[in-house]
């Protein structure tokens, strides 16, 4: 499991019940501030579409699993401890939500778009989300640029006559965000700025900062409890809104993931995760029908429950991550199993990328790839795309 994806937000919102509706785990829920103290990690499933079909084999994943030509894929998602505003300047878990908050690759932001719920995450009526999705855009910007400053700091600090490029500066500073020298200065570049620290106002760090803050630490919305009215209406709004272009939204309601997985744990239900509908195969009271037929609305309203289909955007969509089948020219079966393996790479990946993500030595003594479907042989800087099955030849 090569991603983590991290579930961030105020308390309360409903985060950990996201969490448990993905993972099926069972971390603390509740309606009252840093329910979640430590963060959670746990297990979870993107859908790829099995490449085994289009070579008419049946495949044996070593990890994950396959439901009817849907490979579920394992990811990390990490439930990190409840966002206060101030967490920057360490106020709540500040310092520790922004600890853990650096080990997730993309960021699913879990909001009550009930309006249910105030910007400290008590109980309230008539909360405007926008609010919640503007404190934590502003609360990582800040951490950002306490960041950028220090490496502006840096910059300044090194020895007179030696040549200074801040882009290297800025770049060890804020290596832990897993950037570069050069994708630095193109964010640099591309803001209109010179390469001289000494010449940016205010706003121009402040600009910088939000700019890498958005390459880096991605984020979508995961609109939670869009099963209500409230939240339905405040999402029709929000979504119109052009302040908020930039941003991906998914309707949610984690609570109705988790019943159907219960049920269908239960064999209550016929479903399988993200799925738009499911099938009543069990004997229930009219009282539990009633209450799956309510959760059947609203998918039939927003094509699924949402939770499956945010971490499938937050990692496909946003991230530009690609799945990639190993396979053989000659038949896809070895003597493990057939199409055992699924790989998450990022997006722009290449065949010498493959191999060093299988092995380093496999990559050291590459030769070069087969591309599988078309049986051709592919260079080692060949860029792959999505369900790609290759082959690496590699004298090791």
């Amino acid at each position: 499991m090569s991603y983590k994806i991290g579930l961030v937000g105020k308390p309360s919102v409903g985060k950990s019940s996201f969490f448990n509706a993905a993972t099926m785990n069972d971390v603390p829920e509740g309606a009252y501030p840093f329910t979640t103290i430590d963060p959670s990690i746990g297990e979870a499933y993107v859908r790829v579409e099995c490449a085994a079909p289009d070579f008419e084999e049946s495949c044996t994943p070593s990890v994950g699993y396959c439901d009817h030509g849907m490979r579920f894929v394992p990811v990390k998602l990490v439930d990190v401890a409840g966002l206060i505003p101030g967490a920057h300047e360490g106020k709540g878990l500040g310092n520790q939500f922004l600890t853990d908050l650096n080990e997730a690759d993309v960021l699913v932001h879990i909001v009550d778009f009930s309006g249910k719920t105030d910007i400290e995450g008590e109980a309230t009526e008539g909360h405007d989300p926008r609010d919640d999705i503007d404190f934590l855009e502003n609360e990582l910007d800040m951490w950002y640029l306490d960041i950028l400053e220090k490496g502006i700091e840096r910059y300044r600090s090194g020895y007179h006559g030696e040549e200074k490029q801040i882009e290297i500066d800025l770049a060890e500073q804020m290596s832990a965000f897993k950037t570069n020298k050069d994708e630095i200065k193109q964010i640099i570049l591309s803001l209109g700025l010179d390469l001289d620290p000494d010449e940016w106002e205010d706003e121009d760090r402040e600009a910088l900062a939000r700019e890498i803050r958005k390459r880096t630490k991605p984020i979508i919305i995961g609109a939670n409890k869009m099963d209500t009215a409230e939240a339905q209406a405040n999402f029709e709004e929000i979504t119109q809104d052009p302040e908020y272009e930039h941003l991906t939204f998914v309707p949610a309601s984690a609570h109705a993931e988790k019943a159907l997985k219960k049920a269908a744990d239960a064999g209550v239900v016929d479903y399988r995760p993200g799925d738009a509908d499911f099938d009543i195969v069990g004997d229930i009271s009219g009282e539990q029908e009633q209450g799956l037929e309510q959760i059947r609305e609203f998918m039939n309203e927003y094509d699924g429950t949402g939770v499956q289909d945010a971490l499938e955007r937050a990692l496909f969509d946003v991230m530009g991550a690609i799945a990639i089948f190993p396979g053989s020219a000659n038949g896809s079966k070895d003597e493990k199993g057939v199409f055992r393996d699924c790989f998450i790479l990022p997006e722009g990946s290449t065949t010498e990328d493959f191999a060093y993500h299988l092995h380093s030595d496999i990559g050291d003594g590459l030769l070069h790839g087969m591309d599988c479907r078309a049986k051709r042989q592919i260079g080692s800087s060949h860029e792959l795309t999505h369900r790609d099955v290759v082959e690496i030849v590699s004298t090791n």
